[in-house]
């Protein structure tokens, strides 16, 4: 990179600071404007220290990387040479939505592209703690009619379609930026990636109806990673292209593209990583790799997080991805023999099931029944209370088979994926999770706060049966009713030192 060129992506620390000073208290994405100094929080000596060990400082710049599958976001810092030096990996608390890119306002889609944080979106006052704007939607985005906007990285644990980390994280994270503002870097490239490119995750993706958009984006991931340079970013003919400038005439994302001039010797090197990666990929699947579907309640989480509660949605955290298989052809693998014998026999029986009256309760159990329909509460199936020695059986649940055959069609559309795919064909998108916007906080307090007391939900007596599919689904809904309270106190609380971030191997 020239000089020229370095100077035509940066400012001034001083103007880049009075900027962040003038705009950031007007940005009202995840703010209330209520004033914090843990904004100005310097960055831990121990990062520093890392940061010498590398060969960058504080206000050399910066890059970002996201990786929603694998759940972790990543700091690179340009060394004096222009190249860029993976310093920190930080474990991301929450992510929601599915594999795939935001389409519209509401869906809980954490997107996914090239994206521009600029000085101007910096929150100093967020109710999650710290934050900034990722800049979504792009031009990208706008040329394929995508909605939506205020996506942020912040802390709270709490995601509606963010990325979400620690209050402790994004202090760090924050200041890692403002700093690097402050040292004259004009616009942070963040990459939002679905997972990391390589060949395993290639593989198994194969047929996933998002992967020519994805290897679009691979195009800018591998030119990132042959030359540990920022790789430039344009848009036109409704698609991405990296590192090229218009023979004639301009770049507009709504228009055709007019003739590109590349830089040969960068062209030649992701050619050259793309056939190994082809390669690669070619002798997974050679050797057996399935195909697969990843379907997610609602997003995830690190693993190194497990432990915490403090999150939103924690039910849909609690069920954790599905990995469908697939068959050579993109569709969903048949069942073993001796599992559509047992599915038969099911569906058979559930009609007689179905057909043989309930006991009507009485007693206590018929005043109970009468008062949760009254009050409008979910009625949990219980047994009747006995009437002797032997006690009356619950009522059992029927089996739904097109209610099952519903769900599968809805999440399975498949399409074939390839290197030479257009990527104009949008893909069916999952329902989007109910749009429960993330728990706000007025402020957060200085010191770590004990947790409040959870709510216990009723215990059952003891002559009472299990809670029925549909009464745990009312339990989850009381949960989430108590959720906002339990953030609330237990964000800001630090967690352990092992939790924070981690250095590259």
């Amino acid at each position: 990179m020239g000089s020229a060129d370095i100077l035509a992506r940066f400012v001034r620390p001083a103007l880049v600071a009075a900027t962040l000073a003038a705009t950031g208290a007007l940005l009202t994405g995840c703010g209330d404007h209520s004033g914090s100094s843990r904004a100005l929080r310097p960055i831990s000596s121990e990062t520093i220290a890392l940061f010498q060990n590398k060969g960058v400082d504080a206000k050399s710049p910066v890059l970002l990387r996201a990786f929603k599958k694998e759940a972790e976001l990543e700091v690179w810092k340009m060394k004096a040479d222009g190249k860029y030096v993976h310093v920190k990996t930080y474990p991301m608390c929450r992510w929601s939505g599915q594999l795939g890119p935001k389409r519209r306002e509401g869906d809980r889609q954490v997107p996914e592209g090239f994206y521009a944080i600029t000085p101007g979106a910096m929150n100093p006052n967020s109710n999650y703690y710290l934050s900034f704007n990722i800049g979504y939607p792009n031009a990208y985005d706008r040329a394929h009619g995508r909605t939506g906007g205020l996506i942020m990285v912040h802390g709270a644990c709490s995601s509606a379609g963010c990325f979400s980390m620690t209050d402790e994280q994004i202090a760090e994270i924050y200041a890692i930026a403002r700093e690097a503002f402050n040292g004259g870097q004009r616009e942070i490239q963040m990459q939002s990636m679905p997972f990391r490119m390589n060949a395993e995750n290639l593989a198994k993706f194969r047929f996933d109806p998002h992967m020519p958009f994805w290897r679009e984006l691979k195009k800018g991931v591998d030119a990132f990673e042959v030359t540990k340079s920022e790789p430039q970013v344009a848009f036109c003919g409704r698609r991405y292209v990296f590192n090229a400038t218009s023979a004639g005439g301009r770049l507009d994302a709504n228009a055709a593209c007019p003739p590109l001039q590349q830089d040969e010797t960068i062209a030649t090197a992701v050619a050259a990583k793309e056939r190994q990666d082809e390669q690669q990929v070619a002798e997974l699947v050679a050797k057996g790799v399935k195909p697969v579907r990843m379907v997610y309640a609602d997003g995830g989480q690190h693993p190194d997080f497990k432990h915490i509660d403090m999150v939103s949605r924690p039910d849909a955290l609690a069920q954790g991805p599905t990995e469908i298989e697939l068959d050579h052809k993109g569709k969903p693998a048949p069942k073993p023999a001796l599992v559509q014998v047992a599915a038969a026999k099911a569906d058979a029986a559930a009609p007689a099931v179905a057909a043989t009256p309930a006991a009507a309760p009485r007693g206590p159990a018929a005043t109970l029944a009468k008062a949760e329909a009254r009050d409008g509460a979910t009625t949990i199936a219980r047994a009747p209370a006995t009437t002797g020695s032997v006690p009356a059986a619950p009522p059992a649940q029927p089996v739904a088979p097109a209610q099952s055959e519903a769900f599968y069609k809805k999440w399975l559309s498949f399409g074939f994926g390839s290197s030479n795919a257009k990527p104009a064909a949008e893909a069916v998108e999952p329902a989007p999770a109910p749009a429960v916007a993330p728990p706000r906080r007025a402020s957060a307090p200085s010191k770590p706060q004990a947790s409040a007391p959870k709510a216990e939900a009723p215990k059952p007596q003891a002559s009472l049966g299990a809670p029925s599919p549909a009464a745990m689904t009312g339990l989850r809904a009381a949960a989430r009713e108590r959720l906002p309270a339990a953030i609330l106190a237990g964000a800001a609380e630090p967690l352990p030192d092992g939790v924070r971030a981690y250095a590259p191997r």
